[in-house]
């Protein structure tokens, strides 16, 4: 005697698995620019970390770095190398009494040919230069 178990089909579990796949197909579109915008606070926490040491140096030495691993900022392994950051990090102007930090996107989060990029000043001013 064989008792039969309740249980799903493979065709039932195939068809609610493509059902899925379409519904993330047409959400995806929509969800992009909230995945950008989550991706761009690492350049903003990053730029005001760059922000505090450059303060920092500036009140030991009465002058801006030029030189990021001056100021003690060390740049984590990019995803274009296999790492983790998704920003390269770069003082771009730097004097006895400003500076310019920048954060440029190494990836494309919306494939559409535009890479972010984020700027910090002397004054905490943090803006988005390029949106992604």
């Amino acid at each position: 005697m064989r008792k039969k178990i309740a249980a799903f089909s493979l065709t039932e579990l195939l068809v609610v698995l493509v059902i899925i796949g379409v519904l993330v197909l047409l959400a995806l579109p929509n969800l992009m620019p909230l995945i950008s915008k989550a991706k761009s606070t690492e350049a903003q926490l990053q730029l005001e970390h760059v922000f505090t040491l450059e303060k920092t140096y500036f009140y030991t030495n009465s002058k801006y770095s030029s030189d990021i691993s001056e100021i003690g900022f060390e740049q984590s392994k990019l995803t274009s190398e296999g790492g983790q950051a998704n920003y390269l990090i770069e003082i771009i102007e730097a004097s006895s009494s400003t500076f310019k930090a920048q954060a440029k996107a190494v990836v494309d989060f919306d494939q559409d040919g535009t890479f972010n990029v984020w700027e910090i000043d002397q004054e905490k001013n943090l803006k988005e230069v390029i949106k992604d």
